[in-house]
């Protein structure tokens, strides 16, 4: 074992990932409204709105979804974890393709496409090597996701340089998240919500994976992709609008409102509720509601959401949201509505924009003062209960 793999940073995927995707939701957000103010410069290949959006899509999600992967293919496969200098290797590359993307490193477009690309290459690389490795077939699929991924981000690049704005490569971006939410969070939302019920006494339990399932991520899986390629395709808003009805229905059917008494499981019920309000704001025609209420509701609230239990489960602590990460998850959601509701207003001097951009940052800021430790610390052993001693004769 290498020096490396023993820091207890570089020992799991969810440790160097989940706490850079955190600290870059914190601080890139501020970033973003100085310079959409004009306080402060961009020097890279895109321009401030194309910037922002490329850093979410391409820059936060990436690293959320490694940390993901690399924790779940253990567990896939039975093989040992990551760790040490491959972990390390990853880290730095996907700094260094941040770096270059806000300008920071100059270097020509081209250059600071093939960086930012063999980010989610080498992740797809590393997974696929693992999946196969293990045997573990049905897994395979996962690769597909973490492909199209780079595919969009490609397009997003290519769109930039060729027309000076991304189009295409937004909602293609957008599509594929949203999928990875309604696939991956389709599974865990209702596992997690189903074991805790089921020790809390008799009740309804979530219905199993099943048709309606299929039904649900094969319609999204078409209308997203229509969105993508042709967004003013006619019949595309009731689409949306039936969309959300699906999804809305496929929440019910997952019992959440049994478990208020468990934040750690209705933050994933309420992250995912955000999926068919961007679905209906998307089907009135307002994009800009719809895209944040996607954006910061959705994505943000089910990756925060997923990253809070993770870092639990995985480092010891007993799955317990507490004050502190509960108060984070709800300044995201109000975030979320900020951006949807007051897009140019706001109260008093301080405009919708600024106001939600300080929700989001708050919320990460509260999830670093909690988890951040738990990340760069080694995982703390669950007490046993003492065995009964021995009867005396």
């Amino acid at each position: 074992m290498t020096r490396l793999s023993q820091l207890a940073l570089f020992s799991y995927g969810f440790r160097p990932f989940f706490l850079l995707a955190a600290l870059f939701a914190a601080a890139v957000i501020p970033l973003w409204l100085a310079v959409w103010a004009g306080h402060a410069a961009i020097a890279g290949p895109f321009g401030p709105r194309d910037w922002h959006i490329h850093e979410m899509l391409f820059g936060y999600v990436p690293a959320v979804l490694t940390g993901f992967l690399f924790t779940a293919i253990p567990n896939w496969t039975g093989r040992m974890p990551r760790s040490g200098l491959p972990l390390v290797a990853l880290s730095g590359l996907w700094l260094l393709a941040r770096l270059a993307v806000a300008g920071v490193i100059a270097l020509p477009a081209w250059a600071v496409m093939a960086l930012d690309l063999s980010f989610l290459l080498a992740v797809a690389a590393i997974a696929l090597i693992e999946i196969v490795a293990g045997r573990n077939w049905r897994n395979l699929a996962v690769i597909v996701p973490v492909g199209l991924m780079a595919a969009a981000n490609a397009t997003f690049h290519v769109e930039a340089m060729t027309r000076g704005a991304a189009d295409i490569g937004i909602r293609a971006g957008f599509a594929c998240t949203l999928f990875l939410i309604l696939l991956i969070g389709g599974r865990i939302v209702p596992s997690f919500t189903r074991n805790w019920l089921s020790r809390q006494g008799p009740g309804a339990l979530p219905a199993p994976f099943g048709r309606f399932d299929r039904l649900a991520l094969l319609a999204s899986a078409a209308v997203l992709t229509l969105w993508s390629f042709a967004p003013g395709l006619p019949g595309l808003s009731a689409a949306f609008a039936g969309l959300a009805g699906l999804h809305l229905v496929r929440l019910a059917r997952w019992r959440g409102w049994r478990c208020g008494r468990a934040p750690i499981l209705w933050t994933l019920h309420i992250a995912y509720l955000f999926l068919p309000l961007g679905f209906v704001a998307l089907a009135l025609g307002a994009p800009v509601a719809g895209l944040h209420l996607l954006g910061i509701g959705a994505i943000g609230g089910m990756t925060l959401a997923v990253m809070m239990r993770a870092s639990m489960g995985h480092t010891g602590r007993p799955l317990q949201a507490g004050g502190l990460l509960t108060a984070a998850f709800l300044l995201l959601c109000a975030a979320a509505v900020t951006r949807a509701v007051l897009p140019d207003q706001g109260f008093g001097a301080i405009g919708g924009l600024a106001l939600s951009g300080t929700l989001w940052t708050l919320a990460f800021t509260g999830f670093l003062l909690k988890v951040g430790p738990w990340l760069a610390l080694p995982s703390v052993t669950r007490r046993q209960p003492s065995p009964a001693p021995p009867p005396r004769n």
